[in-house]
């Protein structure tokens, strides 16, 4: 049975650059200390971690939302790509990411939740930090 996560994070910078952040392969892969691809093109592709991780962009509103079609090269011809939509919000301080990542394979979910804070949350403090 397909899974979906849901997780915010605040950050120290405005929501508009943790949009552009996301959307520039360069910042995007410098963010995750790996190899990234995005296009801003609807219907384009990306890809991130050397390709461990692909799928193509739906819709976006520039500084404010992204919705793309994500699955893990590990995943199963039969898995389904699942879905994953990232609010971006003003907070006290900085910015908001709220993440919706829905249609998960039931074996990947619980590994994408930690992976999500792993491999990108805590990552992007890192490099927002490096930038000040």
């Amino acid at each position: 049975m397909a899974k979906t996560i849901q997780q915010t994070v605040k950050f120290s910078a405005p929501p508009d650059r943790l949009y552009d952040i996301y959307m520039d392969s360069k910042k995007h892969g410098a963010a995750v200390s790996s190899s990234a691809s995005v296009s801003r093109k609807i219907g384009g592709r990306f890809s991130a971690f050397g390709g461990m991780l692909s799928g193509r962009l739906l819709a976006r509103v520039p500084g404010r939302l992204i919705v793309q079609t994500w699955r893990g090269s590990n995943w199963k011809k039969s898995e389904g790509d699942s879905i994953l939509i990232l609010t971006f919000s003003k907070a006290p301080g900085g910015g908001r990411i709220h993440l919706v990542h829905a249609n998960l394979p039931d074996g990947h979910a619980a590994r994408i939740n930690r992976g999500w804070v792993k491999y990108y949350w805590n990552p992007w403090r890192a490099y927002l930090k490096r930038l000040r």
